[in-house]
């Protein structure tokens, strides 16, 4: 049984990360199998490459499409064997993807000229395309060679205006002997282009235009008085962020018909910072007693149902966890469902160094004054 003729096998790979690719069969059997190794790099090759890293003041969303085609080249070999090396067989052009192709075949291709070569070209001006590409020669019987690794290349490939990528790829002794049919060779190239559309997009800055309506004052319809101090607010923003607020001012509370309302049980201070995050979304600078104001702020986000204002408030009280503030987290964890927030500095309170000091401090006495079970808690973790 003679030997399995060696492969000829070439690829060239462009673009980035595929969300997935739909290809339509050809007619021919041979570019089925063309299409199909093509699958099988970009789920294997492509797939692992990054889009991109994402900036911080925009993010690149991408769609990538995928139009395939193939062509035959048939080559008379007998007029080959008098051309000199360099001596180039064009193919006729074809379209790939929407760009137009070629196939420049060097029978004498190396240095010694006993090996064929073939180049891939893109003839669209003024254009850079992704593509990979695949290369393959018919043995006698008109079947691709696709599985042997002697001759296979595979690189990744953007095409410029009369780019090209090229391969030695076979000698012409392996050719003579495997390929040749009826004194002809038959090349067959897949092309597959990866459109690339990319559309850069600003971050969302609604959060900026709302600071700026609220700060402005336009529009306003209710108003809240805390102390001596007044805040003017938007019925709908309020409604829309918080479902205590929706109630009392869209429902049928008596405060859903007043213009102006007046707040107990807290601050100026704590409203102000909780009414700039339901507009903004954030949280500023909290000076220079972050602690106690994150209390505040939190027991008026649980007031108000405001979730993610509960849940950033208790994340940077943990972030500000020390002996001497531990005791009055815990208690607000404790007062304020915080449940995460408890075990966390539980955590904390059992460790040998920090029990020492914090039952030292008049916030743990008033810890196990408003909260005795907190004790039995914090027994059972210390297993004391």
């Amino acid at each position: 049984m003679p030997p399995k003729p060696p492969g000829l096998l070439a690829h060239a790979v462009g673009g980035g990360r595929l969300a997935g690719c739909a290809v339509a069969p050809s007619r021919e059997a041979r570019d089925c199998i063309a299409i199909s190794t093509f699958c099988f790099v970009i789920l294997n090759f492509v797939d692992n490459r990054a889009v991109g890293k994402r900036c911080r003041t925009t993010r690149v969303e991408r769609r990538r499409t995928i139009d395939s085609a193939s062509h035959e080249f048939r080559i008379d070999y007998e007029q080959t064997k008098d051309m000199a090396k360099g001596d180039v067989i064009h193919s006729d052009a074809f379209s790939a993807g929407g760009h137009t192709w070629r196939l420049n075949c060097y029978p004498h291709g190396d240095e010694d000229g006993n090996c064929l070569s073939v180049f891939v070209q893109l003839l669209t001006e003024s254009i850079s395309v992704n593509a990979i590409v695949e290369v393959f020669l018919l043995d006698k019987d008109g079947q691709p060679c696709l599985q042997e690794q002697e001759s296979h290349a595979s690189c990744f490939q953007l095409f410029k205006s009369y780019n090209d990528a090229g391969w030695t790829l076979i000698s012409r002794s392996n050719i003579e002997k495997y390929y040749l049919k009826e004194g002809h060779i038959t090349l067959i190239c897949a092309i597959m282009v990866i459109r690339d559309y990319s559309t850069h997009v600003p971050d969302s800055d609604i959060g900026k235009h709302l600071g700026m309506l609220l700060d402005s004052n336009d529009g306003v319809d209710v108003s809240f008085t805390i102390d001596s101090e007044t805040f003017q607010a938007h019925r709908a923003v309020l409604a829309a962020r918080s479902p205590v607020f929706k109630a009392e001012l869209l429902g049928s509370m008596a405060e859903a018909t007043m213009s102006s309302i007046t707040l107990h049980d807290i601050t100026p201070a704590t409203f102000r910072v909780m009414l700039r995050f339901m507009y903004t979304d954030t949280l500023p600078d909290l000076g220079d007693s972050p602690t106690k104001t994150l209390q505040d702020l939190l027991a008026a986000a649980d007031r108000y149902a405001l979730d993610r204002l509960k849940l950033l408030c208790a994340q940077k009280l943990w972030d500000n966890i020390s002996v001497d503030t531990v005791a009055t987290t815990l208690a607000c964890a404790e007062m304020y469902s915080c449940l995460e927030l408890k075990n966390k500095c539980i955590g904390f309170f059992v460790a040998e160094n920090n029990f020492k000091k914090a039952i030292l401090t008049e916030d743990y006495v008033r810890l196990v004054q408003q909260f005795p079970s907190i004790i039995t808690e914090l027994r059972e973790r210390a297993g004391t």
